[in-house]
C-alpha cells in the first residue's frame, strides 16, 4: 500500500510570527505515521478571517485538492483553517467531496478514522445551529428596532455636507477626493452624486 499524500497547511497572522514551528510539529507526525508530505502551503502574515481570495497559500491548496493531487490535508490546529464552524465545515465538505480528509494537530482530529468523520458530523450539526442563531439575533435586533420606532436603512446626508457634495462636484472634484476632502465615505458621495444625476435625467 503507498504512502498516504500529505499537503501541509500552515498560517500566521502577523509578520512577526512563524511558521517554522508549526511544520517541525507537523513533519513529526508525518514521520511517526509514515505519511508522503508532497506539498507545504503557507500563508504568512495573513488573518484567518480573510477569504480564499486573500489567501495565496489557502486557495493553491485548494485546486491542489480538487486535482486530487493529495489524499489528507495537515494543520496545525483548526484556527489555522478559518474563524468560524462554518468556514471549517464547508472546508471539510471540499475535501471530502474530492476524496481527501483531514488532519488538525491541537484537536488530534483525524477524519480518515471513524472517531473522526463522527466529529465532522457534529461540527456540521453545530455550523448549522450556530447559522440559525445569527439568523434569530439579527431578526428580533430589527424587530426590536421597529419596535423602538426606529426607522431602518441607510443614514440621512446632513444638509450642510449634501450641499459640499455638490459644490465640490461641480468644481470637477472626483467622488474619492470629494469624500477624503469632508471626511465621509465614497458611498455617501455617490449616493447624492446619483440621486442628482436621477433628479436630472
Amino acid at each position: 500500500m503507498s504512502a498516504k499524500r500529505v499537503a501541509f497547511y500552515l498560517r500566521v497572522s502577523t509578520g512577526e510570527q512563524t511558521t517554522a514551528n508549526q511544520r517541525r510539529e507537523l513533519e513529526a507526525v508525518a514521520a511517526k505515521a509514515g505519511w508522503d508530505v508532497v506539498a507545504v502551503y503557507e500563508d504568512a502574515g495573513i488573518s484567518g478571517s480573510k477569504g480564499r481570495e486573500h489567501r495565496p497559500g489557502y486557495d493553491k491548496l485548494l485546486k491542489a485538492v480538487t486535482r486530487r493531487e493529495v489524499d489528507m490535508v495537515a494543520a496545525w490546529s483548526v484556527d489555522r483553517i478559518g474563524r468560524s464552524m462554518p468556514d471549517l465545515v464547508s472546508f471539510l465538505t471540499e475535501l471530502h467531496a474530492r476524496g481527501a480528509d483531514l488532519y488538525l494537530h491541537q484537536q488530534a482530529l483525524d477524519t480518515s478514522t471513524p472517531a473522526g468523520r463522527a466529529m465532522f458530523q457534529m461540527m456540521g450539526v453545530f455550523a448549522e445551529f450556530e447559522r440559525s442563531m445569527i439568523q434569530e439575533r439579527v431578526k428580533a435586533g430589527l424587530a426590536r428596532a421597529k419596535a423602538d420606532g426606529k426607522k431602518l436603512g441607510r443614514p440621512k446626508v446632513a444638509g450642510a455636507t449634501e450641499a459640499a457634495i455638490r459644490a465640490a462636484r461641480a468644481e470637477g472634484k472626483g467622488i474619492q477626493k470629494i469624500a477624503k476632502e469632508l471626511g465621509v465615505g465614497v458611498s455617501v458621495v455617490q449616493r447624492v452624486v446619483g440621486a442628482d444625476a436621477a433628479e436630472a435625467a
